[in-house]
């Protein structure tokens, strides 16, 4: 039987140059949060700083996940490896919710057993990591927006809360002496953290699992694909995603006239294309299926 398959290429600079340089400056300010946050005392910074060593590995896995996902496809991987940077997302989201979920059991704990905490320290360090996590949150939201470049932002935007949280503690400890703002603030970004990694996680699940893309609403693609001219029925219709920005259909197109396919598939393919930006598309066309009663005995 006769089938079509067509597919579309986007050009987009791949980051990992730019998250190599976001993971040198990562690592290097995530040593100096450790040694302000111990001399100072504060938890808000010492959180933000194991934030910043997780952040710092995700990146790496980013990274990798960014090179495997420029490998051509082989007889092994005829589809080539951009789910990667999907298996990437959902391993750092995983890691980001097992920190913030430690951070706000630690927070609970230090609102019993208030500490003495230098807030000019912490509104100095908060200060300068506010600057550097907010350069690196700007380089990576340039870039290409895939699954995984987003969860590596979700690293770094986590960070630049927590930079933000450390300037309000810092502030308020500093001029009030108030020290349960630390684990407040704490508490409070740690639960946004959950929020987005959970968010994250099921996102990746859904295209590992080859969902329909939550943007995409199955039925009405299926009846768009039925309003066009010569196509009687569309069934066996399969949504699911590639890897991020990847969009791929298949289905059977019952068609009234076989030999109309030819004119029947362009209008397919462009409704697709521009209506939906799918870009891998397989249709399978099958003629007209007529009802057949048995023949009757004389």
């Amino acid at each position: 039987m006769a089938h079509s398959h067509d597919h579309a290429h986007n050009h987009h600079p791949h980051p990992h140059q730019t998250l190599i340089f976001a993971i040198a400056l990562i690592f290097l300010f995530a040593i100096i949060e450790v040694i302000a946050g111990w001399i100072s005392g504060s938890l808000t910074l010492l959180s933000d700083a194991g934030h910043m060593f997780s952040d710092g590995m995700a990146l790496i896995i980013a990274a990798f996940a960014s090179w495997l996902a420029l490998q051509p496809p082989s007889s092994k991987h005829s589809y080539g490896l951009g789910r990667a940077e999907v298996v990437a997302a959902g391993l750092s989201s995983l890691v980001m919710l097992a920190i913030s979920v430690t951070v706000i059991i630690e927070a609970i704990h230090r609102l019993h057993r208030v500490n003495t905490v230098q807030g000019g320290i912490v509104i100095a360090v908060g200060f300068a990591g506010l600057i550097i996590n907010g350069a690196v949150a700007w380089l990576l939201a340039r870039g290409q927006r895939t699954l995984n470049i987003r969860a590596a932002l979700l690293h770094v935007m986590s960070d630049v809360l927590g930079s933000v949280a450390a300037l309000i503690a810092g502030a308020v400890i500093y001029f009030t002496h108030w020290m349960l703002i630390d684990p407040i603030l704490s508490i409070l970004v740690g639960i946004l953290i959950l929020v987005s990694s959970l968010s994250l996680i099921r996102e990746s699940l859904l295209v590992l699992m080859e969902g329909v893309p939550g943007h995409l609403d199955y039925k009405q693609i299926s009846e768009a694909m039925h309003q066009v001219a010569g196509v009687k029925d569309i069934h066996d219709l399969h949504i699911w995603t590639l890897s991020s920005g990847k969009i791929a259909l298949s289905a059977h197109v019952n068609i009234y006239d076989f030999s109309s396919w030819q004119m029947i598939l362009p209008e397919l393919k462009q409704l697709l294309t521009i209506q939906y930006a799918i870009e891998h598309i397989t249709l399978q066309p099958e003629p007209e299926v007529v009802d057949c009663q048995p023949c009757q005995e004389p």
